[in-house]
């Protein structure tokens, strides 16, 4: 068990990069601590891009700038220390954002003085070299211990120490192994993922050989599973906690799974039903706080501790939404409902708390990213040398090839086996020439993320009898690439011969992408286990056009490779 020791860090530590000053008030000569120091930390995950307020003015880094610098203020007149963290995933979601490699993102970073990140999976959507210019433009350490260089040496530093007030806090960087899964082979190949439960003990003995820590924190970008129960994916905060000796690790803030972990109180098992404003009450596992708020930059978790006489106590936690809005009924004087032509009741947006006003300076430097990224929806990705068919009537009753195409495009982007794509999630047409992202957006306007699946041959079968029966002219009807199979409308079954070019083997096990919204039941699809790539669906499909440069339209036309046997049509089952 390591020995979380009071170490006599000193004001000398500072000189050397590592934040906050000495209190000599909280120590005596021989350095021990001789009374009570209170800190902060501050918390956001998950910024996918959200440098910029949304168009309801919600969010948005430069807001956020504002509040964490009014509660550091606060903090330090009260003779406290705060620590601003980031549980990872500042990459892929805004194409904005996307289009300057999440550069403005850093800036904003930078500016609002974050003090540690985890390393996210989608830090990894982009070859290493991008990485490496966010890594070098960043002023805070990006922590990752579980990710290894091809020579056995890490990538990433595995943990820094910070000097609060003469009290030693280590805070280590872990990130999901499902990395490994999710990414690009081609910008990952030479990296390990190894098991950030395994990973945590070594860790934690070079911490305390090291000369170890009064206190011992990590920053993750795992997920928290209510409960430990991960599902498909890689185990998270939960079972890291579930895995060491109670004391070892005092808190995880968290990312990854992108929910406001707020557990009903007196209840480490159940989420509780939380909205922007209600009180959260953080996880607590095995002696371990867990800590994640949400996504986006939507809110900025606030821990207030207490180390005392080697014993660390949590004052008090919220979640502070960051300009969020709700719908209201407009009334008139007399407290009525003022209502429009039709007789319906008008409604408008209005901030759940006060809104923040948003930092005069950083406003000024993202808005010129923005302006920038804006620009850039307009250039070119790649041409198409016939028209990508998406129209509603077309698409929703046939294999097209831009529904094939994205189909494939998104289960590239996850190394699956077979893709899966509903037809009402291709909202337009691209004409014959130029693609640009506006394009793209035109198609895949929703923001789905793309996720893998993993099931046996059997399970397979039974998914694509749902799926390859849903009548034409639904939403529902599925785009499927990679398989081939007959399909019998009456019976309501498939018959798959290949998956990938490779006979069909029912004891085999398969991976496929498929749309979050489906996987989760949307257009009555079954509701599947799944491990979400996070990948926009829209960002999946640019990022495919922008590697290919120019699409020949006919290389994604259906090629017979699923046939419909009792229906009137030849290209789906027919409405009876």
């Amino acid at each position: 068990m390591l020995n979380k020791k009071v170490n006599g860090i000193t004001c000398a530590l500072l000189a050397a990069g590592i934040i906050s000053g000495c209190n000599s008030d909280n120590t005596d000569d021989n350095g021990s601590v001789t009374e009570s120091v209170s800190f902060t930390i501050l918390h956001t995950n998950d910024n996918h891009g959200r440098f910029w307020q949304n168009d309801d003015g919600e969010y948005g880094m430069a807001a956020r700038k504002t509040l964490i610098d009014t509660i550091r203020a606060e903090v330090e007149d009260e003779g406290g220390v705060t620590l601003v963290l980031s549980g990872g995933d500042v990459n892929t979601g805004v194409p904005e954002s996307d289009l300057q490699n999440a550069i403005p993102d850093f800036v904003g970073m930078n500016a609002i003085e974050y003090d540690a990140m985890a390393v996210g999976n989608h830090e990894f959507d982009n070859p290493l070299d991008v990485l490496e210019e966010q890594r070098d433009l960043a002023t805070f350490p990006m922590l990752s211990a579980n990710i290894y260089n091809a020579d056995g040496v890490r990538y990433f530093d595995a943990y820094k120490t910070f000097d609060i007030n003469g009290v030693s806090l280590a805070l280590i960087g872990f990130t999901t192994d499902d990395t490994a899964k999710l990414s690009n082979p081609e910008y990952i190949g030479d990296l390990d993922f190894t098991d950030p439960q395994d990973e945590a003990t070594t860790v934690l003995s070079e911490i305390e050989a090291a000369g170890g820590a009064d206190i011992v924190m990590a920053v993750t970008h795992m997920g928290h599973y209510a409960n430990g129960a991960s599902g498909s994916n890689a185990p998270g905060d939960v079972a890291l906690a579930r895995s060491l000796e109670e004391g070892q690790l005092d808190a995880i803030i968290g990312g990854h799974s992108q929910n406001p972990v707020c557990m009903e109180p007196g209840d480490n098992t159940s989420y509780a039903d939380f909205e922007p404003g209600d009180d959260c009450t953080p996880d607590q596992q095995n002696g371990t706080y867990i800590m994640q708020a949400h996504e986006w930059g939507k809110y900025v978790g606030r821990a207030d501790f207490t180390y005392s006489n080697g014993e660390l106590t949590l004052d008090s936690y919220k979640l502070i939404p960051v300009n969020l809005k709700e719908e209201v009924t407009i009334v008139d004087e007399n407290g009525d409902a003022v209502l429009d032509e039709d007789g319906e009741e008008t409604t408008e947006l209005v901030f759940i708390q006060d809104e923040i006003a948003a930092d005069p300076d950083l406003l000024s430097v993202l808005q010129e990213y923005q302006t920038a990224g804006e620009a850039g929806l307009d250039e070119k990705l790649a041409e198409t040398d016939a028209k990508l068919e998406g129209d509603r009537d077309i698409v929703r009753s046939q294999q097209t090839n831009l529904g094939r195409l994205i189909a494939f495009a998104q289960s590239d982007s996850v190394n699956a086996d077979f893709g899966v794509m509903n037809s009402g999630g291709v909202r337009d047409s691209i004409p014959e020439g130029d693609i640009t992202y506006r394009d793209v957006l035109t198609v895949q306007p929703f923001g789905n993320t793309v996720v893998v699946a993993t099931m046996t041959g059997a399970e397979v079968n039974d998914y694509l009898d749902t799926l390859a029966t849903f009548t034409q002219g639904a939403g529902a009807y599925a785009q499927i690439t990679d398989v081939e199979m007959t399909v019998d409308c009456t019976a309501g079954s498939v018959a798959i011969s290949t998956i990938g070019g490779e006979a069909f083997d029912e004891n085999a096990e398969y991976t496929f992408s498929v749309p979050s919204f489906n996987a989760a039941g949307g257009d009555d699809y079954p509701i599947i286990d799944y491990i979400d790539s996070g990948l926009v669906d829209a960002d999946a499909l640019q990022a495919f056009f922008a590697e290919q440069e120019t699409i020949v339209a006919a290389d994604y036309d259906p090629v017979g490779d699923i046939v419909y046997i009792n229906s009137t049509s030849t290209e789906g089952c027919a409405a009876q």
